[in-house]
């Protein structure tokens, strides 16, 4: 807690800086526009009182998530299904800590001034949510995502090509399963074994991303220094070497690029929204496994909505140890089962779409008249 706290206070030490900045800016300027995460509310909150100063708030979290949240807030009542399903989603005090659940609190009391909420999402992904979310705070909430590129061709690969293509590009097409399960979550050393055991033993080729937690990690989540010594399964980077059925990355790794390879055809993942939003971009279906703060509530949305994903681990047994057969067995049936297969039809399916949107469709339209709006 002590980390996730002196990060929280460093935050909220930008309110006065901020406060300053925009001051002189809306003295100079005709018109200051102020776009904010929506973790920086209470920071900006100064910006309403100023002359010629308006701000927007964008979302990072998904528009399901947003409006689960919103219900609770407002106790105002939902349509059916969306009803019993958001119902059904575990309460905040088992997914985030104390602090970070008073911080959400702070932030939240400090959007009542604004119009217009932007998300990072579209239509065709979460239009009902959307609708229902204007109803439930009275305002205008626009989906101006995916902001990640929808289209990456091998000329757009990062310029220092990451060592995994060379690789990637000799495998069959949907082939691949890519591990990762975020910047800040480190599993324990147990898991890690059974994970290793896991996909080994599930004969499917991978690429799994191993990485230290951001140092700004909660009470549920154990930080290590990136880069440290993992202790694999000992002999188990020698085989799968040996087998070239996977590679195993300690670093930072080109996410987006990944999923956009034709040999990849399944995404396990902690549900973080932004890895969410990859995946349907990129048209992989996925294996969730949620670890906090957002990601149980994402799982739901993966899962049981869009029906683009199977679950590794239950939420409800978040602090039991997964099996290395449960997560073999939840590798082959995302790869190489009929399940899999509807699963990896339904998201290119929402692939198309949502590339349509950001092209020419929905989405553009609503960033181009967000757009107009604010430079009007």
């Amino acid at each position: 807690m002590e980390k996730i706290g002196s990060f929280f206070t460093s935050i909220l030490l930008l309110r006065e800086p901020i406060r300053e900045f925009l001051q002189e800016v809306s003295s100079t300027y005709r018109r200051t526009v102020v776009i904010n995460d929506s973790g920086m509310s209470w920071v900006v909150q100064d910006a309403v009182s100023m002359p010629n100063t308006e701000c927007y708030c964008f979302h990072t979290i998904s528009v399901f998530t947003a409006l689960s949240f919103a219900c609770e807030t407002t106790k105002k009542s939902l349509p059916s299904p969306v009803a019993e399903i958001i119902a059904e989603l575990p309460p905040r005090e088992n997914t985030f800590d104390s602090e970070t659940i008073e911080y959400i609190k702070m932030q939240r009391e400090s959007r009542k001034f604004y119009s217009v909420g932007l998300h990072n999402s579209c239509k065709e992904i979460e239009g009902v949510f959307i609708d229902l979310l204007e109803e439930q705070r009275e305002n205008k909430q626009c989906a101006i995502g995916p902001l990640n590129p929808v289209e990456i061709s091998k000329k757009k690969r990062s310029k220092q090509t990451h060592e995994c293509f060379s690789w990637l590009d000799k495998q069959e097409r949907n082939s691949v399963i890519y591990v990762s399960f975020g910047s800040t979550t480190t599993l324990s050393k147990e898991q890690i074994n059974e994970l290793a055991f896991g996909l080994e033993q599930s004969g499917q080729k991978f690429i799994w991303v191993l990485r230290g937690a951001d140092k700004k990690g909660g009470d549920n989540i154990e930080n290590i220094e990136s880069g440290s010594n993992f202790d694999l399964p000992e002999g188990f980077e020698e085989r799968i070497k040996d087998k070239g059925v996977g590679l195993i990355g300690k670093n930072w790794a080109p996410q987006l690029e990944i999923l956009a390879h034709g040999s990849i055809g399944g995404f396990m993942s902690h549900c973080g929204w932004n890895s969410c939003i990859e995946s349907i971009s990129m048209g992989v279906p996925m294996a969730a496994w949620p670890i906090h703060s957002d990601q149980p509530r994402n799982t739901v949305l993966i899962t049981k909505v869009l029906k683009i994903g199977i679950i590794v681990r239950d939420w409800e047994n978040r602090d039991e140890l997964v099996s290395a057969a449960k997560i073999e067995n939840a590798v082959r049936n995302l790869m190489g089962s009929a399940e899999g297969e509807e699963l990896r039809r339904r998201v290119t399916e929402l692939s198309s779409a949502v590339k349509k949107s950001v092209m020419n469709g929905a989405s553009r339209k609503e960033m181009d008249s967000f757009v107009a709006h604010i430079t009007r």
